[in-house]
């Protein structure tokens, strides 16, 4: 198993939560979940601008972002469909339920993205076990969702 990638992946999966949190507050002051939204991603834009820049290499490897195959520029697009989303609906959810819906939601694409390899990802075929997983993983936003 890859220890470090999994528990460094679940520490940035428990700051969603707080983003959820901090996109609905923004919204209540940018006046809109697209504007929060816009917000959202010039503050990260810019803190992504200094971090590149402050990487070994990192600037020259942008050259080569326009061989990049279509599909792949359309994931800024869905970045701000999460943040507009949150902002908009996890006030009205709750915390933890708009993260199980969301959470239950990628479980149910990356079942299919993996399945058939997909977007990048290698093939890893769906069997008992990941499915079980994902039904557990759809039952409990269930449960939290009552």
């Amino acid at each position: 198993m890859q220890f470090d990638a999994m528990t460094a992946t679940a520490l940035v999966g428990a700051t969603l939560a707080l983003q959820v949190g901090m996109a609905a507050t923004m919204r209540n002051h940018a006046g809109s979940p697209m504007a929060a939204a816009l917000v959202n991603f010039a503050v990260g834009t810019m803190f992504l601008f200094v971090a590149v820049a402050l990487g070994r290499g990192s600037l020259s490897g942008l050259a080569q972002v326009g061989s990049a195959p279509w599909w792949a520029w359309g994931a800024g697009i869905l970045g701000g469909l999460y943040i507009t989303a949150s902002a908009a609906f996890g006030p009205s959810l709750g915390g933890a339920t708009f993260l199980a819906l969301v959470v239950a939601g990628q479980m149910t694409a990356a079942l299919a993205l993996d399945h058939y390899g997909l977007v990048g990802f290698p093939v890893r075929p769906l069997d008992a076990a990941r499915t079980a997983g994902a039904v557990l993983v759809v039952a409990g936003m269930f449960l939290l969702a009552r």
